[in-house]
């Protein structure tokens, strides 16, 4: 089951990253507009996003013409993206997870190709396009790493593990509740604390079990779409950073190997409250 959408999704992210090495190759990339208001010069669009999302969707609807599609650039916000998330075919996508370390020239970015069915993951890839590394999951059917069955950590402590987390544009108290957190982790003597700038990447991570959890206080569906999916089928636990079900919306997120997840919702709850 799910064997052509996840072709299509391994040919269109693998398209798409072509697109975004291709530009992160020919030197430091323009940026086109900076989205939002009031999140300073931050939260960045570059060409590459454009042209990226443009040949993924190329490839999804050649195959599936009539899916809906989702992504950072095609979203129009508020009930259209509602309504859009509501479709019983969904591709959810982001061309390039990690702007800001794109534009720096850092070769650590990913793209992100998930295709959802009656709001529940089916399929998904991620790809660091630079590396060639790639994350494949189809529910039911586990989950890959360059071709080979991915598996979480083992790992039941924090003092075990390193963690990874990352931060929304907010620098306010969301910020600091994030610092907060990380330092605990610290204090617990995890085995460290990696902000790497790309979520889609970071709960790869988690699937093969380099990082033992991952978390972050506010995410969208596209940074996430694939990645959860990932998560779970190498075994892991995906929820909100309070232990909930993780909805289809912009969410907090908290991955873990599974064993790790009580203690972690714990840390997470208690620096960041509803």
């Amino acid at each position: 089951m799910w064997e052509t959408e996840l072709k299509v999704a391994e040919a269109a992210a693998k398209v798409g990253g072509a697109v975004a090495t291709r530009h992160f190759r020919g030197g430091i990339e323009a940026v086109v507009k900076n989205v939002g208001e009031g999140e300073g010069t931050y939260n960045m669009v570059t060409q590459a996003d454009l042209d990226g999302e443009r040949a993924i969707v190329e490839v999804i609807r050649a195959t599936f013409p009539d899916h809906a599609v989702l992504g950072e650039e095609l979203h129009g916000g508020g009930d259209e993206t509602a309504k859009t998330l509501a479709s019983e075919h969904l591709w959810i996508i982001d061309p390039i997870d990690g702007t800001s370390n794109f534009v720096h020239g850092i070769p650590h970015f990913g793209v992100s190709v998930a295709y959802y069915h009656q709001g529940v993951a089916a399929c998904g890839v991620v790809g660091n396009p630079v590396t060639n590394d790639w994350f494949a999951a189809a529910r039911g059917q586990g989950a890959f790493h360059n071709g080979r069955r991915a598996s979480v950590a083992p790992n039941r402590r924090i003092d075990e593990v390193l963690v990874g987390f990352g931060y929304y544009y907010d620098r306010g108290a969301m910020m600091e509740a994030t610092l907060a957190a990380a330092r605990e982790l610290l204090q617990r003597n995890s085995h460290g604390i990696r902000r790497m700038g790309a979520a889609t990447l970071d709960l790869a991570y988690v699937g093969i079990g380099s990082f033992g959890a991952f978390f972050e206080y506010e995410l969208a569906p596209w940074d996430f779409a694939a990645g959860r999916l990932f998560v779970e089928e190498a075994g892991g636990k995906v929820t909100t950073c309070h232990g909930e079900p993780l909805p289809l919306a912009k969410t907090s997120l908290l991955a873990t190997n599974g064993p790790l997840h009580d203690d972690m919702v714990a840390i997470m709850d208690h620096w960041f409250k509803r």
